[in-house]
């Protein structure tokens, strides 16, 4: 099992020793003193395409609340659900996330598909956090959320491969702490999971992310970016919970990077300590 593969989303170090993907080591120097995200602003576009885009977002509003309006007072839909709507594959179901915690995380999923769909989302959130790059927290983390097997078998591997020298390369020091001044970032946000495959006491469900990693400070030579992938957990029901027993990552699906102007590193550290993360239910 590749931890490169298994364990994260950045491209800041080298695959066979970097938990969080592979890519080449790439150092990013700042283009204005002060403010390691001054060259990363992107170019104005032109004003037409600014045009088209506010006429189609008007059209698309136009076109749902038509509809809404339509499909309000409809008949019956043919396979006697009556006026109950349709539910996209990956739309919410609107029931409650878990309320029940251990050690701090989301414990305690449903016996179910949907269930399992929550188990994954937060797993994701958790093992992309910063908790993974400093020991005590990861063994716990890992402990936690994978079968005791999968626990056992991943400690020895993980604590090679957040070695100190790759902490360093993250610019971080042999504990998993930043530098005083600056802020490390790493934030898993799932946008959507789905099911591959369900069996009752196993699951398969991919999770949809973009994933935030990189230190923000004046000082920084490698600014937060951001990055689609998708992370693939099997599932096991034991002791009562959703258990990872294996996980893998690939790339994408990704949007088009839109013409958002990248903020500072004084604005990306007041984000990051001002905005908390969420409990992630299907």
């Amino acid at each position: 099992m590749s931890l490169g593969d298994e364990h994260g989303y950045g491209e800041s170090a080298r695959a066979d020793d970097e938990p969080y993907g592979g890519g080449q080591t790439r150092t990013r120097l700042p283009e204005r003193a002060g403010d390691p995200y001054g060259g990363a602003r992107r170019g104005g576009r032109s004003s037409s395409r600014g045009l088209i885009t506010v006429v189609a977002v008007v059209v698309l509003l136009i076109a749902a609340i038509a509809f809404a309006n339509r499909s309000g007072g409809g008949p019956s839909s043919a396979d006697g659900d009556g006026d109950k709507p349709k539910t996209a594959p990956t739309a919410a179901t609107g029931k409650q996330p878990v309320t029940t915690r251990t050690a701090g995380l989301p414990s305690g999923f449903s016996h179910d598909e949907q269930g399992a769909q929550s188990a994954a989302a937060n797993y994701a959130v958790t093992l992309g956090s910063t908790g993974m790059f400093k020991k005590d927290s990861r063994h716990a983390i890992v402990n936690l959320l994978y079968t005791t097997d999968a626990a056992a078998r991943l400690q020895g591997p993980m604590d090679q491969a957040y070695s100190a020298g790759f902490l360093n390369r993250m610019g971080l020091d042999a504990d998993g702490n930043a530098p005083a001044g600056s802020t490390f970032v790493s934030r898993v946000t799932p946008v959507g999971s789905t099911v591959q495959q369900y069996g009752g006491d196993s699951a398969k469900v991919a999770v949809w992310y973009v994933g935030l990693i990189g230190m923000s400070g004046q000082k920084s030579t490698d600014p937060v970016t951001s990055s689609w992938k998708t992370w693939t957990f099997s599932l096991r029901w034991t002791d009562g919970d959703w258990k990872i027993v294996s996980d893998s990552q690939q790339d994408g699906p990704a949007p088009v990077p839109g013409d958002d102007k990248a903020a500072t590193s004084d604005e990306i550290s007041k984000a990051i300590q001002e905005y908390g993360g969420f409990t992630y239910a299907r």
